[in-house]
């Protein structure tokens, strides 16, 4: 069975994921709700999106669908379980901008998702020796007036002091 993923969701009660998919042998939509069982307030919501993407029932429905959008749904719901609205969760989802925030400041487990999103990025942005437009020796001129950030290392501070 050949499946295209078009939208996903969740729903709190109970709580399932909703997957709105098209059946390539028919072209029809369809709706399927997926329940999410035995997950509570503190299940670990990397490892029980990854359960439910290898479930063998639904593997075949969730094979267009990323792992991480299934993660984030799982935090979605476990949101809603710590009594957190649908608004709250997801204006939380928004405003963490990976720029600004403080990694030294995350879990364990957030650290590891953070991770795992940057080694997704580098990935999908590298050069491979394989790919028409790879330069193995790139050279890179920087203009000279450009404006140039200063730091507190560059200030002039005399050796006398060690």
């Amino acid at each position: 069975m050949s499946v295209i993923a078009k939208r996903c969701g969740v729903k709190f009660i109970p709580p399932s994921i909703i997957l709105i998919y098209e059946d390539k042998n028919t072209g029809k939509i369809r709706k399927r709700v997926i329940p999410v069982r035995n997950f509570s307030q503190y299940s670990d919501c990397s490892r029980a999106a990854e359960r439910l993407k290898h479930h063998v029932r639904h593997s075949v429905y969730l094979e267009s669908v990323s792992l991480a959008q299934l993660e984030r749904l799982h935090l979605i719901l476990r949101d809603h379980l710590q009594g957190l609205s649908l608004e709250d969760s997801l204006a939380a989802r928004r405003r963490s901008d990976p720029d600004d925030e403080d990694l030294n400041k995350l879990s364990d487990e957030e650290l590891d998702r953070r991770k795992a999103q940057m080694d997704e990025l580098f990935e999908r942005n590298r050069k491979h020796k394989e790919d028409p437009d790879f330069v193995y020796d790139l050279e890179v001129e920087f203009p000279e007036n450009g404006v140039r950030e200063t730091c507190s290392w560059d200030e002039e501070q005399s050796d006398e002091e060690f």
